[in-house]
């Protein structure tokens, strides 16, 4: 999707066609705004695992409620991060009343984290960590906007009062220096 106006109406047509029961839109739909809305699910239960339930769980609202989305009102990529932040802050209300019962035929038995795993992944996320610190600020935040707000170029673009295209180069150039400290 070339830019933000042409982003808007495909997703309003996607949106259109949801309502009538397509589902290669939801397909469409999925493959297009997935990442981004995980980043919304993610950014408010800042848990992967809940995120993951929380972005199936916004696909199958859409699925339900895409008749009820209305142009007039809004863009489109609005709606669908405002039924996503509803269904993670949902999911996290829920899991707020959760108490364990202890009972293993519950399923309620603590689960083990594998310590080699742990090490691996801290291992993994100290060295991301460094690797972002050494990025000129401008990347660093356009690359946080993007990978952990899930927020569209344009969007970065407006928030920090930039052009698209230095938005979009600011990430592209921060992404290939990520790689190159990643790879070393």
């Amino acid at each position: 999707m070339a830019d933000a106006g042409m982003a808007t109406r495909d997703l309003t047509g996607i949106l259109a066609a949801i309502a009538q029961g397509d589902r290669s839109a939801l397909r469409d739909l999925y493959a297009a705004e997935a990442a981004r809305l995980f980043g919304v699910c993610l950014r408010i239960l800042r848990d992967r695992a809940a995120a993951a339930d929380a972005t199936q769980d916004t696909f199958l609202r859409i699925w339900d409620r895409a008749d009820r989305f209305d142009p007039a009102r809004g863009a489109a990529r609005a709606w669908l991060a405002a039924v996503a932040r509803h269904v993670a802050l949902d999911l996290a209300r829920a899991r707020g009343r959760e108490l364990p019962s202890d009972d293993p035929d519950l399923g309620d038995v603590p689960v083990e984290d594998d310590p080699a795993a742990l090490l691996d992944a801290t291992a993994d996320a100290t060295r991301l960590r460094a690797c972002l610190e050494i990025l000129e600020e401008k990347n660093r935040r356009s690359i946080l906007l993007a990978f952990v707000d899930g927020l569209s170029h344009a969007q970065i673009a407006a928030r920090l009062e930039t052009p698209l295209g230095t938005v979009k180069a600011w990430i592209r150039r921060g992404l290939a220096s990520l790689k190159e400290c990643l790879a070393s």
